[in-house]
């Protein structure tokens, strides 16, 4: 049988997992799963007196970091690269009830965190209602011929949070006029004219604005002048 090569030696037990079927030295069983080297032979988890410890895969570094700290007995767990020539870790043994407290504690954070991802999700919920809100009463003030309803919805529509829209720009949030008034603008030239069908149809995005600008100023200046009409 050919001998095992030595891991490098690390701080606290080692535990491999072999790549060729091994018996262990001790009590012949196998092949081992999990082995330890003692004095180059191969002995089981049993006879190393580590059968009472259970396997938890790396990938989880809170989990890992807590089940070690609360286990009295542990040991890290590698397995040879052939193709890079090193031991590279594959987890820890530790015993159960550690395990299980690690598990506890981190799911209780993970709750934890949870609950304040919810309460951040509704305070940003909040916050976008008011500056939606906000956002609609500057249309209204530069519009007052805007009917409130598109007001509110071309205000939704700007501000709406992760679209990159003017709304969300610093002009947007700062309620500029040059703001409000391209979210205006962009609203009524994709739903009041022939714009969308213009680029469906393929014509080039500056000659479509161009073919449907007088319509748009003329909605826009038709909303800027109904509060005089009406007075």
């Amino acid at each position: 049988m050919a001998p095992i090569t030595t891991p490098p030696p690390r701080n606290g037990l080692l535990v491999i997992q072999p790549l060729k079927k091994r018996n262990c030295a001790e009590c012949r069983t196998g092949p081992l799963a999990l082995l330890v080297l003692e004095e180059g032979s191969p002995w089981c988890l049993d006879c190393a007196d580590l059968g009472h410890l259970v396997f938890l895969p790396r990938g989880d570094t809170a989990l890992t970091r807590r089940a070690r700290e609360g286990s009295a007995l542990s040991a890290v767990v590698v397995r040879f690269n052939r193709r890079r020539s090193r031991y590279e870790r594959q987890g820890v043994l530790v015993e159960e009830a550690a395990l299980t407290r690690a598990e506890e504690r981190c799911l209780a954070d993970a709750e934890a965190r949870g609950r304040r991802r919810a309460r951040d999700a509704r305070r940003r919920d909040a916050e976008d209602l008011r500056f939606t809100d906000a956002f609609a009463q500057e249309i209204r003030r530069l519009f007052p011929g805007c009917p409130a309803d598109r007001a509110r919805a071309i205000a939704a529509h700007a501000s709406m949070r992760g679209s990159g829209r003017v709304g969300r720009s610093a002009a947007g949030r700062a309620l500029s006029e040059a703001a409000v008034t391209s979210a205006v603008r962009a609203s009524v030239r994709h739903a009041d004219t022939p714009y969308d069908q213009l680029l469906m149809s393929g014509v080039p995005r500056h000659e479509a604005r161009r073919r449907i600008a007088a319509a748009v100023e003329a909605s826009l200046q038709e909303w800027r002048d109904e509060f005089t009409a009406r007075a």
